[in-house]
């Protein structure tokens, strides 16, 4: 039997308060809808069948940024008009075949684990259909999950439609199902819109089908917390910090990172790491970080597509992106090092230094304020404050080439295209350019003759 996967993600979101439909809210820096599609995909579905109506060109646009491995499964059905979830479901039945198991699920529940639907599809076999229920402690604005006196599912109720004792019931329809096309198709139609909202709920299926004497399941899931539908921008935040506490949880589990606030940590991507590792609060992983053994990430730093070596430490505030740390670096506090570096062993970029698109050899050290960017720097370099390599001339990026031991002293400019070679020691307030030409262990210093004026008197302001 294929499995045939329906996401519902055609709602407005009125309470959101945000032009941007609902469901492309993110979540870990990503759309909430790419995050339940990416689970979809982990159950192995013949088709992900996206329900879209408001919006619906910006969705499918954020559909098309998807891999081609996974957008090649998905198709968008359009619900010109949002008349409930039942609706929506019917939608999509056309495109599904009679014998195929139909699972439904939303674009608004982000963090719903596939280990969960996995085991609620193979439950989902004993039954006509099969609803997927929840403990919560605070059920409000959730359906109500009805028994029987044996303990049977009996109907489902919105809280709007609720009566007061109903309301006090905590076991929750998440709004999930799992059934044969064959029953829905046959009926879905048969859903009135006799409710406050004057809406076709796919919640009344059951009740429906437990009437007729269909085989009705009811499966509930472990944990609330990870099944809650987003509505609100505080619903929103809760589903961050609750991905994030799983997140670092995972960390100290698979890991044995040393957190120093399992709270105070984002982790949009996926975080690798060694043996050892401590990582100080506030710190926010996007794309794919590794980690080695002993590394040391200090407060504050944002660090994207990196790998960092074993026994390095990057200083707090510091921001990286798409560069490669070999073992005993040292980078920040505030520094920048922006896509393209290559750090070797033992170099130090420190406080308000840049780095872009560069080579920085074994040993080298970069203290304090300096640009280093489109650079090829030795082994042993020393780089004084203020310098700068120019690699722009206004419309072209330039090289620059730096041989093993130099010395550059501060408020250093190196015009680029230009080359240094070994063991040059470059005088402060040098300007280096490509006609400067240097042999191994020269010294290079060019500086105006200063002029002293006596009893020079500063413009002052009249009273």
């Amino acid at each position: 039997m294929s499995l045939e996967i329906v996401i519902l993600a055609a709602g407005k979101g009125k309470r959101m308060l945000s032009d941007l439909p609902k469901v492309l809210h993110p979540v870990a820096g990503r759309p909430m809808l790419e995050m339940v599609i990416k689970t979809a995909s982990l159950l192995d579905p013949t088709h992900i069948h996206v329900v879209v109506g408001h919006h619906a060109e910006l969705i499918e646009q954020s559909l098309n940024a998807l891999p081609d491995s996974l957008r090649s499964r998905i198709d968008c059905v359009l619900q010109s008009e949002q008349l409930g979830t039942g609706h929506a479901v019917s939608c999509a039945l056309p495109n599904i075949k009679d014998d195929s198991l139909v699972l439904v699920l939303y674009g608004d529940t982000p963090l719903t684990p596939a280990q969960v639907l996995g085991d609620f599809i193979i439950e989902s076999q004993k039954h006509d259909l099969c609803v997927l229920s929840a403990y919560a402690e605070d059920p409000f604005g959730y359906g109500r999950i009805v028994r029987d006196n044996l303990g049977k599912l009996e109907y489902i109720v919105e809280e709007r439609d609720a009566s007061e004792q109903t309301k006090l019931i905590h076991e929750i329809n998440t709004g999930i199902i799992c059934a044969k096309a064959s029953i829905l198709k046959k009926w879905l139609p048969k859903i009135r819109n006799n409710n406050s909202q004057g809406e076709y709920y796919l919640t009344d299926l059951a009740g429906m089908l437990v009437e007729s004497g269909q085989n009705v399941g009811l499966s509930m899931a472990p944990d609330f917390s990870v099944l809650t539908g987003v509505n609100t921008k505080s619903q929103l935040a809760f589903a961050e910090r609750t991905y994030q506490h799983m997140q670092a949880e995972q960390l100290m589990r698979k890991y044995g990172v040393t957190l120093a606030d399992p709270s105070r940590i984002d982790i949009r991507g996926e975080l690798i790491c060694g043996k050892d590792c401590y990582i100080d609060v506030n710190c926010v992983f996007e794309g794919k970080v590794e980690l080695g053994n002993r590394v040391r990430i200090e407060a504050g730093c944002v660090i994207k597509d990196c790998k960092i070596g074993d026994d390095s430490i990057i200083s707090p505030y510091t921001v990286m992106e798409s560069s490669l740390m070999k073992k005993h670096t040292t980078v920040g506090p505030f520094a920048r090092l922006r896509p393209g570096n290559i750090l070797e062993d033992e170099v130090h970029i420190g406080d308000f230094v840049e780095v872009k698109k560069s080579v920085i050899g074994k040993g080298t050290k970069a203290g304090h304020l300096s640009y280093l960017g489109d650079a090829q720097l030795g082994a042993g370099v020393n780089v004084g404050a203020g310098t700068i390599t120019c690699n722009y001339d206004g419309a072209n990026k330039h090289r620059t080439i730096i041989g093993d031991d130099v010395f550059i002293g501060s408020d250093t400019q190196l015009v680029a295209p230009v080359n240094v070679p070994t063991g040059v020691t470059i005088a402060a307030g040098t300007t280096y350019t490509s006609k400067i030409k240097a042999a191994e262990n020269d010294l290079v210093i060019s500086r105006v003759n200063g002029l002293c004026i006596n009893g020079y008197q500063r413009p002052r302001k009249e009273k």
